[in-house]
């Protein structure tokens, strides 16, 4: 089953993506599925002219960061692998959906696109194990860890870097029957590819994630799960196209400005 927040220009709105003789539409629901039972409404909207995808969840409380989960990234970024999950913040303000422009911050000249499979939590998790971590999620969508190399080298902590309005894309939509175990992720900028990695490559997998993070920070509906990313990353800049890609999943494309 898959998710999508949309708007056509009124209020957002949720609904089911559905394909019906080789066409896509909208099977719009009543209310938040992150917050109540997800019930059909009988609407449909097609999906093209005139309707826009949104970023699929705007987190509740926080979204949940993995530095160097992938052994070529941290190796590529002259880094040792870390021994136990590297974890930052981002706050809710970051995040942006499908074709919404990164805006590049005036405080950096050195911007990076990540690919990543984004996690979304459906129901309230503290300390659980990796055994029943899986429990606690509602499904996953495609992110892109926009990351501003040079804060990240100058501040020694990471808030600034990654944590920017509009650093955070997400979609385009939310899949709860996807298996994150091995799936191709990769990128592309002006349609040439950057990242092909698998997720299979993480060094920690998503339940043990899941069950990690709990331990520290008590997981809500719609917090989100960002679970590193392979190596390939690169410097983004104005006028660019970036797109993020989980096999499986879709893919999330965003353009690149810097106010003049």
């Amino acid at each position: 089953m898959r998710i999508a927040r949309f708007t056509t220009g009124d209020d957002p709105r949720y609904a089911f993506v559905q394909e019906e003789a080789g066409s896509t539409y909208l099977a719009v629901l009543s209310g938040d599925p992150l917050s109540m039972p997800a019930r059909p409404t009988g609407e449909r909207v097609e999906l093209g002219d005139g309707v826009r995808l949104l970023a699929p969840v705007i987190p509740r409380s926080k979204v949940i960061g993995v530095g160097r989960n992938y052994v070529d990234h941290a190796k590529e970024m002259g880094n040792e692998v870390p021994t136990s999950p590297l974890l930052f913040l981002k706050p809710n303000t970051s995040v942006i959906g499908p074709d919404d422009p990164i805006v590049l911050p005036d405080f950096s000249q050195e911007v990076s696109y990540e690919a990543e499979l984004a996690v979304v939590i459906g129901r309230m998790a503290k300390d659980v194990t990796p055994e029943h971590a899986l429990h606690y999620v509602l499904g996953y969508t495609v992110a892109n860890d926009v990351t501003a190399r040079d804060a990240q080298r100058t501040d020694g902590q990471w808030a600034r870097a990654k944590g920017f309005d509009s650093s955070c894309p997400l979609g385009p939509w939310i899949d709860t029957d996807f298996d994150p175990e091995d799936a191709g992720i990769g990128s592309r900028v002006n349609g040439e590819t950057r990242q092909d990695g698998r997720t299979r490559d993480m060094v920690f997998d998503v339940a043990y994630l899941v069950s990690y993070i709990s331990e520290s920070f008590t997981l809500l509906p719609g917090d989100v799960i960002l679970t590193g990313t392979p190596a390939g990353v690169g410097p983004i800049v104005h006028g660019d196209r970036v797109e993020c890609e989980v096999e499986g999943l879709g893919t999330l494309a965003n353009p690149v400005f810097r106010r003049s």
